[in-house]
């Protein structure tokens, strides 16, 4: 129902307009609130939160029509207005519609005119309260979707008139899984001040970085963040993004467990596992919760190349599928990797920097590494000269032990 407060100080108008619109007042779509001036109309206006429209005579006593317009632009939410003046009157009715004025009528009121502009400004009333309620969702939507999206894909979503669909359905998708070895036990072992500043800045620098690369986090449990490329919108290039926000996220960690270690806390190496392919993604809350997760062998396969890196002395592991996606993949040959619980066998590769890939040591691991596929007994050899002259490389340093245990090939079985 439209409220409209009639301000006019002629009496007889009142029961005019009430003839008027008496239909739509017995059907509920309108009813009225008279006043006399402009002053009064302020105390109904005070008493009677409900007021839709106001529609104002200019010539009144002790407060005229313009007056009363210049006070409802200044009230908080200002109210649409008619003017009504006398024909002539045009000076004054131009500065009541540069005051903020919808429309007005002139005198004598011709009460078909009356009820057609009621009308009008009814409906663009209805308009921008649905605009205004439009906006108020999209920005209620926005902060929740903002905790899990980057920023203008959470934008999109907010605004979305239904191109990106939230709902399960299939998608082809890279998933990446985080997590800090040894965390459990440290967390256990520090000040809970101390532990909050640490998980909370590094969660922070972590999803910045997610975040711009267009990623979704799924979700995070303590120090473990799952990420997703190509959901739910649609990302063709999903695998480069991953790979590039693995190296970068790698970058960022490996600083940050520096800066701990120079404060005496003794933060673990973060892992990071990569895999491409199917997945059921969505919302999957319930009615209550927004949980946007994904599901299936693409998300276990990459959680699982995740915890792979404990043992191959690798941080980030990713998939062949994975590396076979993304545009100008560089990375050395893990082998084909036996997953736990899994009898197949998948192609693992570590990713790596431009810079790194080039150095020579790059160029000695691919060898040994060749030689190991082909099963040359020079591998061994091979592999102990690279961790004689880099000693900390984890994965060279993998192959070896497993070639001095009698181990060769490159199938490696992981428990």
């Amino acid at each position: 129902m439209a409220r409209v407060l009639f301000v006019d100080d002629e009496a007889d108008l009142e029961p005019l307009v009430l003839q008027k619109f008496r239909r739509q007042i017995r059907d509920g779509a309108i009813s009225f609130v008279f006043a006399r001036d402009g002053t009064e109309a302020l105390e109904r206006l005070e008493q009677d939160k409900g007021v839709d429209l106001v529609v104002t005579d200019i010539n009144m006593p002790r407060m005229d029509g313009l007056a009363l317009l210049q006070k409802l632009q200044d009230m908080e939410d200002s109210l649409s207005t008619i003017i009504v003046s006398a024909y002539g009157d045009m000076t004054n009715i131009r500065t009541a519609m540069n005051r903020g004025a919808f429309d007005f009528l002139t005198k004598p009121i011709d009460f078909a005119d009356l009820e057609t502009t009621i009308s009008k400004t009814v409906r663009h009333i209805e308009l921008l309260r649905e605009a205004r309620q439009r906006q108020a969702n999209a920005e209620r939507a926005y902060a929740s979707l903002s905790r899990y999206f980057s920023p203008n894909l959470a934008d999109r979503l907010a605004n979305s008139s239904g191109s990106l669909e939230l709902a399960g359905q299939r998608r082809e998708v890279a998933a990446l899984f985080t997590d800090i070895a040894g965390f459990t036990s440290l967390a256990e072992a520090l000040d809970p001040e101390l532990l909050g500043e640490l998980l909370n800045s590094y969660l922070a620098g972590m999803t910045e970085i997610v975040f711009s690369q267009e990623g979704t986090v799924a979700k995070i449990v303590g120090d473990a963040i799952h990420v997703l490329f190509g959901a739910p919108g649609d990302q063709p290039d999903h695998a480069s993004r991953a790979v590039a926000c693995a190296l970068q996220l790698d970058r960022y960690s490996e600083n940050f467990r520096r800066e701990w270690l120079d404060r005496g806390v003794p933060l673990g190496v973060t892992r990071i596992g990569l895999h491409a392919g199917p997945a059921i993604v969505g919302n999957f809350g319930g009615v209550r919760f927004f949980d946007y997760s994904a599901y299936g062998d693409t998300i276990n396969i990459a959680a699982r190349l995740e915890a792979a890196n404990k043992q191959l002395g690798t941080r980030i592991c990713a998939s062949a599928d994975i590396a076979d996606r993304a545009e100008q993949f560089q990375g050395r040959p893990v082998g084909d990797l036996v997953l736990r619980g899994r009898s197949d066998a998948l192609r693992a590769f570590e990713p790596m920097e431009v810079s790194a890939f080039t150095e020579p040591a790059t160029t000695s691991y691919l060898e040994a590494f060749t030689k190991l596929e082909t099963g040359d007994a020079g591998a061994l050899a091979a592999f102990a000269a690279l961790v004689g002259i880099r000693s900390d490389d984890g994965l060279a340093s993998f192959h070896l032990k497993r070639l001095l245990n009698g181990l060769h090939g490159i199938r490696i079985e992981l428990s």
